[in-house]
């Protein structure tokens, strides 16, 4: 007779059964089922994707497994994001997924004094994400939400933390395959590679031994061809995964 699985086994089990389903599922960047089989894994009240464009302060995908009873105005957010410090801690440059929760930077009962929570959080004092990396000046996140002040336990971020570069794997995947190809011309493509890297009009000109005029209308044709309106947005659409 095969003996039984342990607990743990089982809840390996069942991370590897939502993975495949995501796996299988085209419909939404990343998929739909996911986020619900994520929080059956990891009980929660809520589960959220977003990514966010920093500088122009714009929801560019988001998902949730519950429809809120009421708006949630990003005005708050806006206002007040510095003192969410764990969305700063999502903000900065990182090079793999990251795994973190609201109380690792400070307790409930400091977070319900601040303005962050009572204008845009409540009534969700712990929070834990899964940030993906993105683009300077973005966002990308998985986050489970919880009403009490019990913060997540370590068998649930550990969870969380061996999901998180399989759930960055499924993101790029389904991202491909919504992805319209990429044309631009060789010179266009060697312009935003340094513009990927941080080098200003001038630089461009001398690295690529070319006028500033002429770094200046690569730039336009492949704002143009691509649909954006800046230099950030263009690097996020032509290499939207750090190198």
């Amino acid at each position: 007779m095969t003996p039984p699985f342990t607990t743990a086994e089982a809840h390996l089990r069942r991370m590897a059964d939502v993975l495949a389903e995501a796996r299988q599922d085209a419909d939404g960047v990343p998929p739909k089922s996911l986020l619900f089989g994520l929080q059956r894994l990891v009980p929660c009240d809520s589960a959220s994707f977003c990514e966010l464009d920093i500088p122009t302060r714009r929801a560019l995908n988001s998902q949730e497994t519950v429809e809120e009873e009421y708006d949630c105005p990003m005005d708050g957010y806006w206002r007040w994001r510095h003192q969410h410090l764990q969305c700063v801690q999502v903000c900065k440059p990182h090079n793999g997924p990251e795994t973190t929760q609201l109380t690792d930077f400070l307790s409930v009962r400091e977070l319900r004094n601040l303005p962050i929570y009572t204008e845009f959080l409540e009534p969700y004092p712990c929070i834990a994400d899964i940030a993906l990396p993105t683009a300077p000046g973005r966002t990308r996140v998985f986050q489970f939400f919880r009403k009490g002040s019990k913060p997540f336990a370590d068998h649930e971020m550990t969870t969380l933390t061996l999901l998180a570069p399989h759930l960055y794997a499924i993101y790029r995947e389904a991202a491909r395959r919504r992805r319209p190809p990429v044309r631009l011309t060789p010179r266009e493509l060697d312009v935003l590679r340094c513009v990927a890297r941080g080098l200003t009009t001038p630089q461009i000109a001398e690295q690529l031994v070319v006028s500033r005029s002429t770094v200046r209308k690569h730039l336009e044709n492949s704002f143009r061809s691509l649909g954006v309106s800046s230099r950030t947005a263009a690097v996020a659409r032509v290499f939207p995964e750090p190198d």
